[in-house]
């Protein structure tokens, strides 16, 4: 299977790094692929430049936005929110149409400093502006509710945790899931919440995560629906 990773940050780092060891074909996609190899800049969560990481893994493509392929099994949005809708409209609807965009981006807006603010809630969400945009992809919200680490990696945590699920196309869901599980999520931590619109919810945990993360110290937590 093919997957496409928006974004070559750390989150698309870790996703793409997880896909490759699962033996999936994986791209990535950049406003510049010349300026993105030629970054050494170390990141603050991994301590390792862009150029580094991508020396250990080249099997991995990295292509300009408008040069990707557009026969994939789905592209993961891992680009900041309020870089995402710029970022896919670089794709281009024709390559995105009929596809699965696996959203796993928050509106967070930094402009205030931190802690960051919510860009869009309440009556929309993230999820739902890169919908609309592009009518004839399926967009499928999760993950986005925890750090990149434990996404790819959900042993991080012990025990049962919870990840959630958002999208109006049955089918996409189910091939989202069984992605989810191939990473090592299992089915009965993977919670449906519905369609597009629940994931206005999701996107909303992000200010109690947030604060958490500064509580508990950590970033390696997560949410667990116990239910009777």
């Amino acid at each position: 299977m093919k997957y496409i990773v928006l974004g070559t940050g750390i989150v698309g780092q870790t996703i793409a790094a997880k896909l490759f060891s699962l033996d999936y074909e994986v791209w990535m996609g950049t406003r510049d692929v010349e300026k993105t190899r030629s970054r050494t800049e170390k990141n603050q969560m991994s301590g390792d430049s862009f150029a580094s990481w991508y020396a250990g893994n080249s099997g991995i493509h990295l292509a300009n936005y408008a040069d990707l392929p557009s026969d994939c099994d789905g592209f993961i949005n891992a680009t900041s929110g309020g870089a995402s809708l710029d970022a896919l409209n670089s794709v281009g609807n024709q390559k995105l149409k009929g596809k699965i965009i696996l959203d796993i981006a928050n509106p967070l807006d930094f402009s205030k400093g931190m802690p960051p603010s919510l860009s869009v809630c309440n009556t929309d969400s993230l999820a739902e502006q890169i919908q609309r945009s592009f009518p004839e992809a399926f967009v499928v919200k999760s993950l986005n509710t925890m750090n990149c680490f434990l996404m790819m990696n959900p042993s991080l945590v012990p025990g049962d945790h919870t990840v959630f699920i958002s999208g109006n196309e049955s089918s996409a869901k189910n091939t989202i899931k069984s992605l989810l599980e191939s990473i090592g999520w299992s089915s009965e931590n993977i919670i449906d919440l519905g369609d597009i619109t629940t994931a206005r919810a999701t996107e909303m945990l992000l200010p109690i995560w947030l604060r958490l993360w500064g509580s508990l110290g950590t970033a390696e937590f997560n949410f667990h629906i116990q239910k009777k």
